[in-house]
């Protein structure tokens, strides 16, 4: 099995263009945002001098929190507010507007879209609800307010959001109603739900975190999630991005756009997305559809883009404070130094459990923390500098650890003891954390006695987790996206194939009126895109039975043929190992019969008959496109409980060819395949190829709604696919 590294012809129906280059060409293009991060001049449509109103509270936060563009309150009955002069309408203001914020109720919108159109307003943020979240009504009106701005050249933000915030000291804006005005940071964060957002602000300020922008974008009528990720994927500063999401407006672009950003700038992108309990909306019929919800479809988008993703604000947070830190671990090492027994162990038993190493120590080293060290240290890792350790013992065993080549960062950890001089050990953590390129955690356990070093830890950009256990969890994130990042990288392959056999295949199938293809053409199918199918022969009687036997050797296998039994074992559809004509005629009448009286409706049109394929590792590959991605691509271990067992790993097509690697290795049988209690390794090349031409076939013929190969047999020089199932779904 051979193929070439030429780019796709055709590609996903999700994306809806013919080459791979004319999607990245349209993923790639970047809507002007310029105007509602940087506006030089804001208009506040519904400014108003009411205390308890959002007007009041959106134009007081550009006011008091020191924007240094030029405000413009817009409000139909008052003069004033807080002192600034008030304009009746956008078109009385004789300047230039950048940017509109608008908090006016939604019917007179429109309205204000036209006027600020003709003035030239090129950005707007509409903080007003009741659009589609009210009703069809509202949602009429958003489709109206969204063309009516496409038309006059304005991007909007929201509607129903809370705003934005960008710190950028050239600008300070506080675009929004939120209570506070966020610290300034290096991390960007988004968000659909304005709710989670003021909860999420309030939260960053309690633990000192700071924000390059803070972004809620509500209904997403224009600008979407897409557009934000790219923006942010450029702004200096921005080092990382934190995402929550309830859904994707389009799945294809926004996997562009994230790999992007993380290929090329290194920046993480953190994200939660809602809905991880969800199942699929509809049933399906093959073993991978079955298998595929929705929130599979996510978690293999996710970890193709490069995007990391999350269960709780916690966890977003925990990562984000260790990232924005902007030192990545040199190895999956881990030295932790601790003035606790315990502590020490828990920890040492998460980084196991998170899949890191405990650093081993240099003789050099170890010299060195005895020297520094009390004789009652341990020198050992966990570095045991004993309770009553002030800073000049935790200075030394620090410093010794991370210079040591074996670390490739630091977990260090603090119980309050009365000797405990809690805010120097910060200071000497800190400054250690300046000096190094290897990452330091630190876990200050308590909450009273610890909370003045935590507040100097984090004032000074060193992350902190109150347990340690939180603490080995985030190093381990990080040691796996810089694995991510360096990971090897070629482009999808591409192989020869017989595309027409396969269409004149498909088009015999809908012209029978059928959807469904039985196992032998979807074989064929198969056979037709190069996978090592063992083809079976349609037999309708015993006289074509004995002509097919005499063109195969014993033993063979037998299988009901009818396009109405997807699940030929539910009624004794399949046999194996018949070692003769004369048991293969009685298991053909038999097996119809059985068939008949099960499935009386059923359409039978006899029976299949094929080689058996010597034993070996049975796997399943599969496919289901999901409406927003395309085609998903499932391997895992197969056979007659691929559903019970459900070892399975996902990817979305076409995807590249470390990609297809991985799943091999991601399931948790991978050790029955690598060679088990003296069996030799499949054949994983053959594997991965497997997986390629499967995506390359889905991925061009976007007709194929489910497919499944279960079981394809791997053995140490090859594998062969015994049985295939194909469901069309013609376009609408």
């Amino acid at each position: 099995m051979a193929g070439d590294s030429t780019a796709y012809g055709n590609t996903s129906p999700v994306l809806k263009f013919k080459t791979l280059e004319a999607f990245r060409e349209k993923a790639s293009a970047t809507k002007e945002l310029g105007p509602i991060f940087e506006p030089q001049s804001i208009a506040v449509v519904g400014a108003s001098p009411k205390e308890t109103s959002v007007g009041y509270a959106v134009f007081k936060n550009l006011l008091i929190n020191g924007y240094k563009g030029t405000l413009y309150p817009v409000n139909l009955t008052h003069k004033s507010v807080m002192g600034v002069k008030c304009y009746p309408s956008v078109k009385e203001i004789e300047d230039p507007i950048d940017l509109a914020v608008v908090v006016i109720p939604p019917k007179a919108i429109p309205q204000l879209i036209r006027d600020c159109g003709k003035k030239g307003v090129k950005g707007m943020i509409i903080i007003s609800a009741g659009f589609k979240e009210a009703g069809p009504e509202g949602l009429d009106l958003e489709i109206e307010i969204t063309n009516l701005a496409r038309e006059a050249g304005i991007a909007i933000l929201g509607p129903n959001c809370l705003g934005i915030i960008n710190t950028d000291p050239a600008l300070t804006m506080n675009a929004s109603f939120a209570r506070r005005m966020s610290l300034p940071g290096n991390i960007a964060f988004m968000s659909q739900s304005g709710a989670l957002c003021t909860s999420i602000l309030d939260y960053a300020l309690g633990n000192n975190i700071g924000f390059s922008k803070f972004i809620s974008f509500g209904n997403k009528a224009d600008i979407n999630e897409n557009d934000l990720l790219r923006y942010l994927g450029q702004d200096p500063q921005t080092d990382v991005i934190l995402m929550y999401v309830e859904d994707l407006t389009d799945g294809p672009t926004f996997m562009h756009i994230a790999r992007e950003i993380t290929e090329k700038s290194g920046k993480p992108v953190l994200a939660i997305k809602t809905g991880r309990t969800a199942e699929g909306a509809k049933a399906a019929a093959s073993h991978t559809g079955s298998m595929a919800g929705t929130d599979t479809v996510y978690d293999a988008v996710m970890m193709q883009a490069g995007v990391i993703r999350v269960d709780t604000v916690q966890d977003l947070f925990d990562l984000a404070m260790a990232f924005s830190n902007k030192t990545n671990p040199s190895s999956d090492k881990v030295a932790i130094v601790t003035n606790a027994g315990g502590p020490g162990i828990l920890t040492t038993d998460a980084c196991i459990r998170n899949g890191l190493k405990l650093a081993q120590f240099t003789e050099e080293t170890k010299d060195k923390l005895r020297a520094a060290l009390p004789p009652t240290a341990s020198v050992k890792n966990p570095v045991d500098v004993i309770g009553d350790a002030r800073n000049e013992r935790y200075k030394a065993a620090l410093q010794g650890v991370l210079e040591d080549e074996n670390t490739g960062g630091a977990i260090v950890i603090l119980t309050p003891q009365t000797m405990t001089d809690i805010d120097d050990i910060a200071n000497v953590v800190a400054d250690l954390s300046d000096k190094s390129d290897k990452p330091i955690l630190t876990s200050f356990m308590g909450l009273v006695d610890v909370s003045s070093g935590v507040d100097i830890l984090r004032n000074r950009g060193v992350p902190h987790y109150r347990f340690p256990e939180d603490a080995a969890r985030v190093y381990s994130r990080l040691w796996n996206y810089k694995q991510w990042l360096a990971r090897p990288r070629a482009p999808e392959r591409v192989f020869e194939v017989d595309r027409k056999a396969v269409q004149d295949i498909i088009d015999e199938t809908l012209n029978a009126g059928r959807t469904q293809l039985p196992d032998w053409e979807a074989l064929k199918i198969l056979q037709h895109y190069g996978l090592p199918v063992v083809l079976p022969e349609l037999v309708k009687d015993e006289t074509e039975l004995e002509t097919a036997c005499q063109q195969m050797a014993f033993p063979v296998v037998m299988k009901i043929a009818s396009p109405d039994i997807l699940h030929k074992t539910d009624v004794g559809g399949v046999v194996i190992n018949i070692q003769d004509l004369d048991t293969a005629k009685e298991t053909m009448r038999t097996m119809i019969s059985m068939a008949q009286e099960l499935r009386p409706h059923a359409d039978i049109w006899g029976v299949t008959v094929q080689e058996m394929a010597s034993k070996g590792r049975e796997v399943i590959l599969g496919s289901t496109r999901d409406p927003n991605f395309g085609p998903l691509l499932m391997f895992g271990m197969g056979g007659i409980y691929t559903e019970a067992m459900k070892d399975v790993t996902f990817r979305i097509a076409p995807m590249r060819q470390i990609s297809a690697r991985n799943m091999l290795k991601q399931i948790r049988g991978k050790q029955i395949l690598e060679g088990f209690r003296g069996e030799p390794p499949v054949d994983f090349d053959t594997l991965q190829e497997c997986l390629e031409r499967l995506s390359q076939l889905v991925v061009e013929f976007p007709i194929i709604q489910e497919l499944d190969m279960n079981p394809l047999i791997a053995y140490p020089d090859g594998a062969k696919v015994v049985d295939g199932r194909i469901i069309l779904k013609p376009e609408e």
